[in-house]
């Protein structure tokens, strides 16, 4: 699993930072997470492949977390992209997406699904036989959803050893990975746990942008593997949350605590700050596990 933060700041676009968008490759998928301004640009600058994005997850109509879809939804087009699109984000998004593309007369040569969201409870939105997504209804002052990215439970490893052992037939070693005990060539049933070996535990990525602190995420996002979390502010403007429905750098961690994470990434940055490990020095009062999110730098989760 790896994350690749395209952009990380709030508000406005400047030449050294970039609004919100990231990519989440997992299980064979990549999937793009917001798509504020200039993420096309980003995408190139990342190398990564347009063609294998297949998914895109919008948070919420705030022109940071969406501006630059239109543009990217355009190039696919120019790109002669055949494959289907599905974008998955608030009611309002395909209507805005589709009048653009009516009146400059460039409708897509390739299927342009829209899932538009409207439930303000956590519902699958995704999944398939290795993976799920699921929504996190957060609070901002529009319609805003978080994603939740969950691995499905691993298959088991075959213990090679063990297996050629036991003489069990090749046929049968797929059963074995689901988990199940088999007759060997001899017609003796081998206990599955006997010849193979303990899958690698299930990950799982929580994205969280914009939201005022909301302790209701908790049990939707607990024991996340890694979170990523809105964190606008410093405690010295705290007094903005309420007013902005924007999140402190210690609110986030005071989560990531509650919720039992293992890892917390900071973003959302106000571009008011001139530097950022302000954020991760007040963060760690609270939980120890944080890292700060950074344009163009990615993570092997």
């Amino acid at each position: 699993m790896k994350l690749t933060i395209l952009g990380c700041h709030s508000a406005t676009p400047r030449t050294n930072t970039n609004p919100t968008s990231q990519v989440l490759e997992i299980k064979n998928h990549m999937f793009l997470i917001d798509c504020g301004e200039g993420t096309q640009v980003e995408l190139r600058r990342n190398r990564i492949k347009f063609s294998r994005i297949k998914h895109i997850f919008i948070s919420h109509l705030h022109g940071d977390h969406y501006f630059g879809l239109i543009g990217l939804v355009s190039t696919f087009r120019l790109l002669t992209r055949e494959t289907p699109l599905h974008i998955y984000g608030p009611k309002g998004l395909k209507e805005i997406i589709t009048l653009q593309l009516k009146l400059s007369d460039s409708w897509t040569n390739y299927p342009l699904i829209f899932h538009e969201l409207t439930s303000k409870k956590s519902e699958l939105i995704f999944e398939d036989e290795k993976i799920e997504v699921v929504t996190i209804p957060l609070k901002h002052r529009v319609y805003t959803n978080g994603f939740l990215f969950k691995e499905k439970e691993n298959e088991r490893k075959l213990n090679i050893g063990a297996v050629l052992k036991a003489n069990i037939n090749v046929a049968y070693y797929r059963k074995l990975k689901q988990g199940a005990d088999v007759v060997n060539e001899d017609g003796v049933l081998i206990d599955n746990k006997t010849v193979t070996k303990d899958p690698l535990p299930p990950k799982s990525y929580a994205f969280c942008s914009d939201t005022v602190y909301d302790e209701s995420i908790i049990p939707i996002i607990e024991n996340t593997t890694v979170l990523y979390h809105e964190s606008t502010f410093l405690d010295k403007n705290e007094n903005l949350c309420e007013r902005t429905m924007h999140s402190t750098a210690r609110q986030a961690a005071v989560i990531a605590r509650k919720a039992k994470v293992d890892t917390l990434i900071l973003g959302h940055f106000s571009t008011r700050y001139n530097g950022y490990e302000g954020f991760k020095e007040e963060a760690q009062e609270e939980f120890s596990n944080v890292l700060l999110a950074e344009d163009g730098k990615f993570y092997e989760l």
